[in-house]
């Protein structure tokens, strides 16, 4: 199992490597293009944007860990381990309620938006807000798979 989560882990980092390196690479040309021929490209504009969407809220639920996200745990690191597990299981229970809750009108929007696309290339609004239902998803995802972890024998590792 540990050898087939870190496959999917490197597999996930390659992707968000390209992206970033894609957006990268994109706000170059811009960059050269307004300022070195002032010839701005409109295209550049419209596909940084779109990265920079997908790399951000793609990133931060497939590429890094739940540990890796900045938090503020001043109070919960001066708890004992059963409150800080009590803690935890609060925290998994309403960040994933609530963004399960947010899961069938983001859906909506994003099947409303289909009429729409971008000004420039014509991409549907479709795809470009897309990842903010995978992040949706995989936000209650890992929360659930963190409850179970701290329901079970081996829950200290959760925390």
């Amino acid at each position: 199992m540990a050898r087939w989560n870190a496959r999917w882990q490197a597999i996930w980092n390659a992707i968000g490597v390209a992206m970033f390196a894609a957006l990268f690479v994109v706000f170059v040309v811009q960059v050269t293009a307004r300022f070195g021929f002032n010839r701005p490209l409109s295209w550049t504009d419209e596909v940084a944007v779109i990265l920079y969407i997908w790399v951000v809220l793609l990133g931060a639920v497939l590429v890094c860990r739940e540990r890796e996200h900045v938090a503020f745990d001043l109070l919960y690191g001066a708890m004992p381990p059963g409150v800080r597990r009590g803690m935890r299981m609060a925290v998994c229970v309403l960040v994933g309620a609530l963004m399960a809750w947010a899961i069938p009108e983001t859906w909506a929007y994003i099947q409303f938006m289909r009429r729409d696309s971008t000004p420039v290339l014509g991409y549907s609004y479709r795809v470009v807000y897309f990842p903010f239902l995978v992040f949706l998803v995989m936000v209650v995802v890992r929360q659930m798979v963190s409850l179970v972890r701290l329901m079970g024998v081996n829950w200290e590792a959760e925390l």
